[in-house]
């Protein structure tokens, strides 16, 4: 009984703990307030953005925090995730994503990629080595090659560019929120300002 009283109390705490910490969160120093919201995809949905760059430190050190939340997606949210083409060889590595989406591979290769770059410490960043990189996941070079330079994946190059831009992005990770929010940021917390706020938009419907 005193195991279950004291595992109960525990509980309580840690609730009441963090209910605390969501109601701390501020705009302005927490997350960024969007002054003219961006209109979202799908309005029946609430939608979480990610930006992220392979080649981004900040972005792997996020990313098991983004796994473990999206395992527990909310049925009301769409989460979306969107490579940065903010410069020349992040392009490198949004086209790569791209591509491997056209070509079936994204899910099986996102997080292997994101591995070999910064806990393998290979220098994946440029079309030649994303080519050779997808050859394990039975994509032959020329293959990658064709689909990297494709109009459809220029197409979704564009849209990222035009995103990032409304955003007035200068950096990632960012994670955007029903296209009214930012949110910075490389460990749990990031994530628990996002679910702050995609409880926010829930009770505002």
């Amino acid at each position: 009984m005193k195991k279950f009283l004291l595992g109960s109390i525990a509980t309580a705490v840690l609730a009441f703990s963090g209910s605390a910490m969501a109601a701390q969160f501020v705009a302005g120093t927490d997350y960024t307030v969007i002054p003219k919201p961006i209109k979202v995809e799908r309005p029946g949905k609430i939608e979480v953005r990610e930006f992220f760059w392979y080649g981004c430190p900040h972005c792997f050190t996020l990313e098991p925090h983004m796994q473990a939340w999206l395992k527990q997606l909310p049925k009301d949210v769409r989460f979306v995730r969107t490579p940065a083409a903010m410069n020349p060889l992040w392009e490198q590595g949004a086209r790569a994503y791209y591509a491997s989406e056209a070509l079936g591979v994204r899910q099986q290769a996102h997080l292997q990629l994101f591995h070999d770059i910064h806990a393998g410490q290979k220098n994946i960043l440029e079309q030649g080595a994303f080519a050779k990189f997808y050859t394990r996941y039975g994509v032959p070079e020329a293959k990658f090659n064709s689909t990297f330079k494709s109009f459809g994946v220029s197409s979704k190059i564009a849209q990222a560019k035009s995103l990032a831009a409304q955003y007035q992005l200068s950096g990632v990770p960012a994670i955007t929120v029903n296209g009214k929010y930012i949110v910075q940021g490389e460990d749990a917390r990031t994530v628990e300002i996002v679910k702050y706020l995609v409880d926010k938009e829930r009770k505002a419907k």
